[in-house]
């Protein structure tokens, strides 16, 4: 079992920035992939940005060059660096983990961006 748990979530101007964080439960060094995700309101959820074990990244291309994901191993956290936020980011983060045979959710965080 991974229990998972976002923070960092807020309220923040357009132009602004936030550091979201997901706390795993156990090592995620042999964790095979980790992903944010977020849903808005009446939308589908969708990804935003992932990791791999090896360091690899990949992003939505409406978050390139704004979003920075990144994972500790010794803290057994993943993080989402966000700068530049906009009305759009306003949404629910998700983490997510694949171990290689089961996949987990945490619960979210709220990103609220508006003047």
């Amino acid at each position: 079992q991974v229990q998972l748990v976002e923070s960092g979530g807020g309220l923040v101007q357009p132009g602004g920035s936030l550091r979201l964080s997901c706390a795993s439960s156990r090592s995620i060094f042999s964790i095979v992939y980790m992903a944010w995700y977020r849903q808005a309101p009446g939308k589908q959820r969708e990804i935003v940005a992932s990791i791999d074990s090896g360091g690899g990244t990949h992003y939505a291309d409406s978050v390139k060059g704004r979003f920075a994901i990144s994972r500790d191993n010794t803290k057994n956290t993943m993080y989402l660096q966000m700068n530049d936020l906009k009305p759009e980011d306003t949404a629910a983060y998700y983490c997510n983990a694949f171990t290689g045979s089961r996949e987990y959710w945490g619960q979210g965080t709220q990103v609220t961006c508006s003047s």
